[in-house]
């Protein structure tokens, strides 16, 4: 864990970043991506997505980060919010957008920035709203505090980050 965790800050660390992801439902189901390397365990789930290339536009870097992490084509729909993830030494402004699977096939794919021994991707699986919740809020996207529903996802707009996220915790209970 420590040599992905150093790779992730060689790589992406201490610089903010412009990421794009893709919110993928089927069959009441979300896409989803483990890695290592992020947060304090071996395990943080997120949709798929990365960084765009300069040059690039968003739904370019979005379709190819589709490609190279799950094998899928995508169709890319409304931009739904932007968040802000913050967990040192990872800064980076996240656009997320509604995608839907036009082609492909669908296997869990890799990270061209890391290298062969040092992939961070380390599972793929479509989860039910259940199963995030069911793991510790450290190991799942901070954009799930503000959901008890993946059709909740479709109504978040606008700006989210950690401190919202815990508002609405406090809030809630």
């Amino acid at each position: 864990m420590e040599k992905a965790r150093q790779e992730v800050a060689r790589l992406y660390g201490n610089r903010l970043r412009l990421r794009v992801c893709g919110i993928c439902i089927e069959n009441n189901k979300i896409l989803m991506l483990s890695h290592r390397g992020i947060g304090n365990t071996d395990v943080f789930w997120c949709p798929p997505g990365g960084g765009i290339q300069f040059g690039e536009s968003t739904h370019e870097a979005l379709k190819r980060e589709f490609e190279e992490e799950t094998g899928l084509f995508i169709e890319i729909g409304n931009l739904l919010f932007v968040n802000e993830f913050m967990q040192p030494p990872l800064h980076a402004l996240e656009l997320f957008f509604e995608v839907k699977r036009k082609g492909g096939d669908l296997h869990l794919g890799t990270d061209p920035e890391m290298t062969t021994d040092n992939q961070i991707i380390q599972e793929m699986r479509w989860m039910s709203i259940e199963e995030i919740k069911a793991y510790p809020a450290h190991e799942v996207h901070t954009l799930f505090r503000h959901c008890e529903s993946l059709s909740d996802i479709y109504q978040l707009r606008g700006y989210l980050n950690d401190e919202s996220a815990q508002l609405a915790d406090v809030e809630n209970n």
